[in-house]
């Protein structure tokens, strides 16, 4: 618990049977579940995941390869079964490593707080990102938070960074079945707390990059440009 209020962690995991036990053993003595959620791996993903031996860890597969944002949305649907009070935190954390555990307070206190609704990880405040990041995640990274800053219309600093904490009261209020569930997860669920008028806030996170295999593809571009499209149109309909 961090303040009294529960903090879930939902792993969204493909393929991560070489990563996956070193993120579970590397999750903070605050957080009460962890919730991987396997999304048809072939590596034997949720079995990696069980062998690590901790008790918080509950293991869910799916039978089909849904897409990451599915994963996430499955795990949502679980620490909502797993929690009762408005202000537990549902922390999401990938299952390549990427996610720095020493940063999961700053991204969870804001909304254990009651100061926001949801945040948003930002590995561009920290000093290191142009030497750690990929130039081109860095430069796409940017370019995608400043589409989808005027998408939504509400800054946005890191739209692609996939360390988030949530409120559960915020999470309840969403529509997680008609979130996009693959590649632009991110910007259509920041497209839905915008319309509901819900605290979004941003947190320094540190860029980690090391053994992670990266399955964005630039075919997977024009499907976000149109989430952006929509969200736009979104926002213009409920002016």
């Amino acid at each position: 618990m961090i303040l009294g209020a529960k903090v879930v962690v939902v792993v969204p995991a493909f393929e991560e049977a070489p990563r996956i036990a070193r993120v579970i053993a590397s999750m903070p003595a605050a957080v009460d579940h962890v919730v991987v959620v396997d999304d048809a791996s072939h590596d034997h993903t949720a079995d990696a995941a069980t062998r690590a031996g901790d008790v918080r860890v509950e293991v869910i597969v799916h039978a089909t390869n849904r897409g990451v944002g599915a994963a996430i949305v499955t795990g949502y649907q679980r620490a909502l079964a797993l929690t009762s009070s408005p202000r537990d935190v549902f922390v999401v954390m990938a299952g390549d490593g990427q996610m720095h555990p020493d940063d999961l307070p700053a991204v969870a206190l804001p909304v254990v707080r009651g100061e926001a609704d949801y945040v948003k990880g930002d590995r561009f405040a920290d000093d290191d990102v142009a030497r750690v990041m990929p130039r081109g995640r860095l430069v796409g990274g940017k370019v995608f938070s400043w589409l989808t800053s005027r998408a939504i219309g509400i800054p946005i600093s890191d739209s692609q960074c996939g360390y988030t904490a949530l409120a559960r009261a915020a999470c309840a209020r969403l529509d997680l079945d008609d979130l996009w569930p693959r590649y632009g997860y991110p910007n259509d669920l920041l497209s839905q707390l915008a319309l509901r008028n819900l605290r979004i806030a941003h947190a320094r996170v540190r860029p980690v990059y090391a053994d992670e295999v990266s399955r964005l593809r630039l075919s997977h571009l024009p499907r976000i440009g149109q989430l952006l499209a929509r969200a736009w149109l979104r926002r213009m309909r409920a002016r």
